[in-house]
Order: structure tokens, then C-alpha cells, then sequence
């Protein structure tokens, strides 16, 4: 059963809904916790202090997404809703996966991280055959080389690099 109101609606309905609730949901959140993550700084000029314009931002979003959910002309969530929200959650793969390379870059270091995730990456992505694989495998070891070194690019050591002797950890430091 949809309303006039519904049926009048000229954008796209499906995600709508979980797009609203997720983005004022967020924007609540923020703003809530805006007292732990700025200062007021005391003989401070309103518009100069750290915790206004972050406010301002927030309190818009807040004001502005409980407007985009009062106007919906629906309330309710369908299949078409899920299938969309379920589309934008795959996204939240690819983050993990960098999350995970960030987490373990400084544990076990630039290149064998990168040349373990390059392939990995390349094989979620489809490319199964063995020439994408070892094309992907050169291609990370062509990255480190030209970070660390053409462009010398200062990145940690990892924690396995102490475990090393002493001349190969340094080696392993300054261009692995």
C-alpha cells in the first residue's frame, strides 16, 4: 500500500531510508562527543575557538539529516533498502584490508607485507591466473623499490627487522 505522497516521490527510493537514519545516527554521535574531542579555550574570540566551526559543521549535519528523514515519504525498510545498504558494505571490505596492511607494515615490515598483500588483493579482485599474480608480485616489489629506494621514503622498521644479525637488520631497515 503506497501513499499519493510516496508515489510523487521523483528520486530513487531504495537506500533512502538506511542512508538517513545511518547519516543522522553518525552525526548525533559526533556531536555528542565534540566536548571530548575540542577545547574551549578560555579569553578566546567565539569564532577562533577550536570547538566553534567543528560545531557548526556538526550541529548542520544533524539539523540537515533529520530534515532529509522528516521529508521521506516513507518510514519503512524493503528488500530493495537491504540489497542497497548490503552494496555499500561491501566497501567496508576493501578498509579492512588496508586497515590490516597499516596494522601490519610495522610488525613485519614494508616489503614482505606488500608483497604477501598485492597478490592477495589481486586474487580477491579476480585475477586468478598465474601471470596476474606474478605481474602483481612485481608490481609490489616495483613499489618498494621506487619508495624506499628512488624516493626515499622514511618508513619504520618493522619489529621482526630486530631479530635480524646485525648487519643484514640494518640492511633490512634502510631498504626493506
Amino acid at each position: 500500500m503506497t501513499t499519493e505522497r510516496e508515489r510523487r516521490f521523483p528520486g530513487p527510493r531504495r537506500g533512502q531510508l538506511v542512508f538517513a537514519l545511518g547519516f543522522l545516527g553518525l552525526s548525533v554521535l559526533l556531536l555528542v562527543l565534540i566536548g571530548d574531542q575540542t577545547a574551549w579555550v578560555k579569553k578566546t574570540k567565539l569564532f577562533a575557538q577550536p570547538r566553534f566551526w567543528p560545531g557548526v559543521a556538526l550541529g548542520g549535519m544533524v539539523l540537515m539529516g533529520g530534515l532529509h528523514l522528516y521529508r521521506l515519504p516513507w518510514r519503512r525498510t524493503t528488500r530493495f533498502d537491504l540489497n542497497e545498504a548490503r552494496r555499500w558494505g561491501q566497501a567496508v571490505e576493501y578498509v579492512a584490508w588496508f586497515m590490516a596492511y597499516v596494522l601490519l607494515v610495522p610488525l613485519v615490515g614494508y616489503l614482505p607485507v606488500t608483497l604477501v598483500f598485492v597478490p592477495l588483493l589481486t586474487w580477491r579482485m579476480g585475477y586468478r591466473s598465474r601471470l596476474m599474480l606474478w605481474t602483481s608480485a612485481g608490481f609490489a616489489l616495483a613499489v618498494v623499490l621506487v619508495f624506499k629506494g628512488l624516493l626515499s621514503v622514511k618508513i619504520p622498521g618493522a619489529l621482526l627487522y630486530e631479530y635480524l644479525p646485525g648487519a643484514l637488520r640494518s640492511f633490512a631497515i634502510l631498504y626493506l
